[in-house]
């Protein structure tokens, strides 16, 4: 194997780069997609073949507590490897393409596909090497993988395969906090600013201090999932966990300009499993009327999510436009925003249709939903209004 010096590998990882960059800006969503794809092909079949000088690295960190080892451990691991500079390059350009290369310095991760697999693994079974297709999942036939010499195998895309698989993919997690905090950003830019929810967010808490001010503030009034529950969606193997996020939309109360808040949602990771979060997801004084719709969405590997965010903003603002006194229908404009953002995504950006999961028309302020389906069936939540008073001195 060629040596590359440190010098000689920081200038090559960098003009990648900024190709990427370039590439990236030129292309569409469905473009960005495919050469996703083809980067995990391309790693996947490198990985493979570079087996022999990684296995060790992989048996040190792959248990059956930790099936993912990041890129920043191999790039530490293995700093001179061909398929380091590979894997870094592939990293750069994805997060490029999909527009969060501001929030997070890595994505990329290999994982083995289930905890199943690391006994037979670790006593000497040799691995395949696979990655997750372009497209909708529903038209996958099968799963390609590459063995240790090189050579591709075709696996069943719906069924375990009975031995080891390494599959290279996204940090689906860290993925989507960055994703929505692109979101984010890009709406404020629009003047749009949203609320990103989630258990571990700051901009929540921040609203929170900022809203109480001082001991004699008003209570706020806000909406918490309790229990939620999506159906069985018969996920392929090799897209791993889910990660589900939503969006709340509905109209500012002071202007007739819509507002979009995004929750984060880190704890729903399996179909057909009760979750109990407790988690605030609508804080009505951001919202006229005391209505509110929830969209649930599950991230796509095609998302541009800048892009993402000013089609959100596009489409509500347009259906806003067309409205010209608002007060008149009220909150039935909800589910026109609503209605108009489910119809423009699926041929908008994303490029796999099942990324829109549900959704939950018209959830009023003060009010329980127990057990409460979403209008298309596949998610079953329970919401209880939740009073949070200030702190007493």
């Amino acid at each position: 194997m060629k040596k590359i010096t440190p010098i000689c590998l920081l200038l090559a990882l960098t003009v990648a780069g900024c190709q990427s960059d370039e590439q990236a800006t030129n292309q569409s969503p469905t473009q960005n997609a495919e050469v996703i794809a083809q980067h995990k092909q391309g790693l996947a079949k490198q990985l493979s073949t570079s087996y022999a000088d990684i296995e060790q690295t992989l048996k040190s960190q792959i248990s059956d507590q930790n099936l993912t080892i990041s890129l920043s451990t191999l790039l530490t691991e293995e700093p001179e490897s061909s398929f380091t500079q590979q894997m870094y390059k592939a990293d750069t350009s994805i997060r490029t393409m999909k527009g969060v290369s501001a929030y997070t310095d890595e994505l990329l991760e290999v994982r083995l596909a289930d905890k199943s697999m690391v006994q037979e693994w670790k006593d000497g079974m040799s691995p395949l090497f696979a990655f997750e297709p372009k497209g909708d999942d529903e038209s996958w036939q099968y799963i390609e993988a590459y063995d240790i010499y090189g050579q591709l195998h075709q696996l069943d895309a719906y069924k375990m395969p009975d031995m080891p698989v390494f599959v290279v993919d996204n940090n689906s997690a860290k993925e989507l906090k960055a994703g929505l905090q692109a979101m984010q950003a890009e709406m404020q830019k629009l003047g749009q600013p949203a609320v990103i929810q989630g258990d571990s967010d700051t901009v929540q808490q921040t609203q929170l201090k900022s809203s109480f001010g001082t001991s004699s503030a008003a209570p706020i009034s806000t909406t918490a999932i309790k229990k939620i529950r999506l159906a069985d969606d018969e996920e392929p193997w090799i897209s791993g966990k889910a990660e589900v996020y939503a969006i709340v939309t509905g109209v500012n109360p002071s202007r007739d300009e819509p507002t979009l808040d995004l929750i984060e949602m880190p704890y729903l990771d399996y179909d057909n499993t009760d979750y109990y979060p407790n988690q605030i997801a609508i804080h009505w004084s951001r919202y006229r009327w005391g209505a509110a719709d929830m969209i649930l969405m599950e991230q796509d590997d095609g998302t541009d999510y800048k892009e993402l965010a000013k089609l959100l903003v596009k489409v509500a603002e347009e259906v806003l436009k067309m409205i010209p006194d608002p007060e008149v229908q009220a909150y039935a404009i909800i589910p026109q925003i609503t209605g108009k953002i489910i119809a423009a995504i699926p041929d908008g950006l994303l490029v796999n249709d099942d990324d829109y999961v549900d959704v939950y028309y018209t959830l009023m302020q003060d009010t329980s939903y127990v057990d409460h389906p979403g209008a298309g069936g596949n998610a079953i939540a329970t919401f209880e209004p939740l009073t949070i008073s200030p702190t007493r001195p």
